[in-house]
């Protein structure tokens, strides 16, 4: 089993290294897409020995895949299958020297977050999510406009100082661990009840850890880089760094989380998170009520969402299976939508809502899945998201913490009303005569040109029609995934 353990971090690595030297530019084109595969496979395996009680490991223990991890490799590579393969009809390689440099680096970053959810090590995995800083900072600038190296480099500066606090509160964990006559960072040693941690370097260790991978994740105040690195990004690359770059930075908060709960109880990391989880909430409330942008739209739309997740993950325990059904559903509806929102974006010219109008009219090979995917995305039955947010608002009542779900719900109305706005504007109406486009602030706006022949087919339907289809069938299937999200909650709540 332990093969399980190594392949979604070797086979990347070398499918990267076969990018960067292999002439033909079709089977580099594919090398993302294999590495995804690789990963779900191992991923699913890793599930299907979870489910059978076994908990493989490799290198004496430094790698391990327990429910929660064996979950979240799957989630890796689903949601990277959903955003490569979705993807190989942009015109995103780039040429000349740097040929290879984007396939190379989709896989390294793959192999990047797989490394992150298999170390058993806090510090191994603070390394992998540093190392995906490195390789999503060249993704995000790919275009080299102005636009998107000024993203790339906020990307860089605010993620840097994201993972260096999260360093810092590793070190005081690893010093409260001198307790026990021997040092450590194993998640698995360190989330014990009873261990003699110190408590003051935990409480200060665990805040900084969590604020530090709060950044990460995008909770607000630490969001800024958000919405100019999802929008600058090519579409597939914006898609895995919503799907599950963010997904795993909270990953790691919900491990520290579980090392905190054990030493100083639930309460101090559980007001960090609901006032994260609220804020994040409300920016994304206030920013998508005069949004124009459709990728920026959604990067707010990733905000709202770690921001109801945070809200799960400071419930506690009765919310954490919904929290990790919400990765799923979160990942595989934005990498869906980002894909989608790439295609839109290159045969409409322009990522400004008002320059795209009737898309269900004009384009609606296009249209039909972006409203689908939408209604995911907004919490309509029966999609996941729906059963996530109705589930951690349920828990968070019962768990006594009325208010904080109460104000988030009424936050979650706003944003609703104004996607729900923002999309109808996108998407239902009769294309407006060519007199009138010409009144538009939008260079070449689309109503202005010739009727033309629907080009919206770029790219495969297939992994757009397995998201959406997944999404809406997951909440309902007891065994296994009822099974498995129990496990992997257990994990967290102490239960190996």
């Amino acid at each position: 089993m332990s093969f399980a353990l190594w392949t979604p971090l070797a086979v990347p690595v070398l499918l990267a290294l076969l990018s960067l030297t292999v002439p033909l530019p079709s089977l580099r084109r594919l090398s993302p897409v294999a590495s995804s595969v690789a990963v779900l496979a191992s991923g699913l395996v890793l599930v299907s020995a979870a489910l059978a009680d076994q908990v493989p490991t490799l290198g004496g223990g430094l790698l391990r895949a327990d429910a929660l991890s064996a979950y979240m490799l799957t989630v890796v590579g689903a949601v990277g299958l959903v955003s490569t393969w979705g993807g190989l009809g942009h015109a995103t390689a780039a040429s000349g020297r740097f040929a290879g440099s984007y396939d190379a680096l989709i896989s390294v970053f793959l192999a990047a977050m797989s490394l992150a959810v298999l170390a058993d090590n806090i510090g191994l995995m603070w390394a992998a999510v540093e190392a995906t800083t490195i390789t999503t900072a060249f993704l995000v600038g790919h275009h080299r406009t102005r636009s998107s190296l000024e993203a790339a480099w906020k990307y860089v500066i605010l993620g840097s100082v994201g993972v260096a606090i999260a360093l810092l509160g590793i070190v005081l964990i690893y010093a409260a661990s001198r307790g026990t006559g021997e040092p450590t960072l194993s998640w698995l040693v360190l989330s014990q009840a009873g261990l003699p941690l110190d408590p003051a370097l935990i409480r200060a260790g665990g805040a900084l850890a969590v604020l530090g991978f709060a950044t990460k994740a995008g909770l607000a105040p630490m969001h800024s880089w958000l919405p100019d690195a999802h929008s600058q990004a090519p579409a597939p690359v914006s898609g895995l760094m919503s799907g599950v770059l963010l997904a795993v930075a909270l990953y790691a908060i919900l491990r520290i989380q579980t090392i905190t709960n054990a030493v100083i109880g639930p309460d101090f990391l559980r007001i960090m998170l609901s006032v994260g989880g609220l804020l994040s909430l409300f920016v994304a409330a206030a920013l998508l009520i005069r949004q124009r942008d459709f990728k920026r739209m959604l990067a707010y739309s990733s905000i709202e969402h770690m921001g109801m997740m945070a809200v799960g993950a400071a419930v506690g325990t009765a919310a954490l299976p919904a929290v990790l059904l919400y990765v799923l559903g979160h990942g595989l509806t934005k990498a869906t939508l980002f894909v989608i929102s790439g295609r839109i974006l290159e045969v409409e010219g322009t990522p400004r809502i008002e320059g795209v109008r009737a898309l269900l009219v004009r384009r609606p090979g296009l249209a039909v899945p972006w409203l689908i995917a939408m209604a995911a995305l907004i919490g309509f039955p029966p999609f996941s998201i729906f059963f996530s947010e109705v589930g951690i608002i349920i828990a968070g009542w019962t768990s006594g913490m009325g208010v904080v779900v109460g104000i988030a719900l009424v936050l979650l109305l706003v944003i609703f009303a104004s996607l729900t706005r923002l999309t109808v504007a996108m998407t239902i109406g009769a294309p407006a005569e060519p007199a009138a486009s010409a009144d538009l602030a939008v260079p070449d706006a689309p109503d202005a040109r010739p009727a033309e022949p629907d080009r919206s087919a770029h790219g495969p339907r297939l992994p757009i029609i397995l998201a959406l289809g997944t999404t809406a069938v997951v909440a309902f299937i007891a065994e296994p995934v009822g099974t498995l999200l129990a496990r992997a909650a257990a994990v967290l709540g102490g239960i190996q």
